[in-house]
């Protein structure tokens, strides 16, 4: 009875883990007849906890359109999307909502803060939606900040801090919530090199610290700071697993 109780126990915790992302013959349609686009054409994606990947391929390739439906921004016309073990396509509106609130943080290369409210209260929005109570929300929102290296400047407005600085505000309220998912759009299109550098140096981070993170971009230097490539062409994933270190050497 031992020895059957110990195989068991040794079976679950050789199971690999649970998929942040899987994406099973995902498509997006848009139009009917000759009008038809299919913007997404029978995508299969997985993601695993801890990854850091980037969305790669050439403009109307699908990668906005994906990273829409990983954010929950958008719904499939057909397929399942499987975020941390849940069908987000069969949930209602409100679902949704709920799920890009807590599970998901987003990072855009327009940093979309509040210009009127400090940084601390721009990183505290998306607590007041998550009902925390407002001595929490300060106490993590600081941490948010610490942790992005701008614990000295909480009480500054965006407008009197650095496109890099603004930057990272975005991304401590991305991550306040503690989501599963870090999604990033773009985030360093509207910065110079240095803060670019500063930027990845961060996503780096946080996906060592467990966070898994999906950027899209079209910056081959940006994309050898992750550790895999999904390559998108004309609405389907043609490499889902490449190499950041190919992506000079490979014809698109």
């Amino acid at each position: 009875m031992t020895s059957t109780h110990s195989a068991s126990a040794t079976a679950r915790e050789e199971q690999p883990p649970q998929p942040i992302i899987r994406l099973e013959q995902i498509s997006k349609i848009y139009g009917v007849g000759e009008t038809e686009v299919r913007a997404l054409d029978g995508v299969e994606l997985t993601v695993n906890p801890g990854e850091y990947c980037a969305i790669m391929g050439a403009s109307g390739s699908g990668k906005s359109t994906m990273m829409n439906m990983i954010g929950c921004l958008d719904r499939p016309t057909t397929g399942q999307y499987f975020l941390d073990g849940v069908d987000v396509a069969q949930l209602s509106d409100t679902e949704l909502a709920h799920v890009r609130n807590r599970k998901i943080g987003f990072v855009f290369q327009q940093f979309h803060l509040l210009s009127q409210v400090s940084a601390l209260e721009n990183v505290m929005l998306p607590m007041v939606y998550a009902d925390v109570p407002v001595k929490e929300r300060r106490e993590r929102g600081k941490a948010a900040l610490e942790r992005v290296g701008l614990g000295d400047r909480i009480n500054n407005k965006p407008t009197q801090l650095s496109g890099g600085q603004q930057q990272r505000v975005a991304i401590a309220r991305a991550i306040v919530n503690e989501p599963v998912l870090l999604l990033a759009d773009e985030p360093t299109g509207a910065l110079d090199t240095k803060t670019t550098q500063e930027i990845l140096d961060i996503f780096s981070a946080l996906n060592a610290s467990g966070i898994t993170v999906v950027m899209v971009t079209h910056e081959p230097e940006v994309a050898r700071t992750t550790q895999r490539v999904v390559w998108f062409r004309d609405g389907q994933v043609v490499h889902a697993h490449l190499d950041p270190e190919e992506l000079h050497t490979r014809a698109f």
